[in-house]
């Protein structure tokens, strides 16, 4: 079994920075691609942010481009999310998602999530 534990949501100003981490534990071999969701009310959910298992390929989405980087330590299998200038349309719940290989004689990745992080964003 394989936990996603997210930190790091709270209330901030408009123009403000936070910065999430998630933190997965358990049976893990290797995580792949890591990404980070949010949904925000009334809304579907969004990838914002992905990253590649040696950290080389990156994307984000148009919305955050620019203002949110995403980093990952291999070693503390940790993915966090640096968020600078926030706005209001930044608010909602961040979720973390990992593609987890749970031993070496399993030969496909398992999708794992956190169980969310709300950021409020005030204008």
């Amino acid at each position: 079994q394989v936990q996603l534990v997210e930190s790091g949501g709270g209330l901030v100003q408009a123009g403000g920075s936070l910065r999430l981490s998630c933190a997965a534990h358990g049976n893990i071999f290797s995580i792949n691609n890591m990404r980070w969701y949010r949904q925000a009310p009334g809304f579907a959910r969004e990838m914002v942010a992905a990253i590649s298992s040696g950290g080389n390929s990156i994307h984000y989405s148009d919305s955050v481009k620019g203002r949110f980087t995403i980093s990952r330590d291999n070693d503390k299998n940790t993915v966090d999310l640096q968020m600078e200038n926030l706005n209001h349309e930044d608010t909602g719940v961040y979720t973390c998602n990992a593609e987890v290989r749970t031993s070496y004689w399993t030969a496909y990745e398992v999708d794992y999530w956190g169980q969310g992080t709300q950021v409020t964003v005030s204008s």
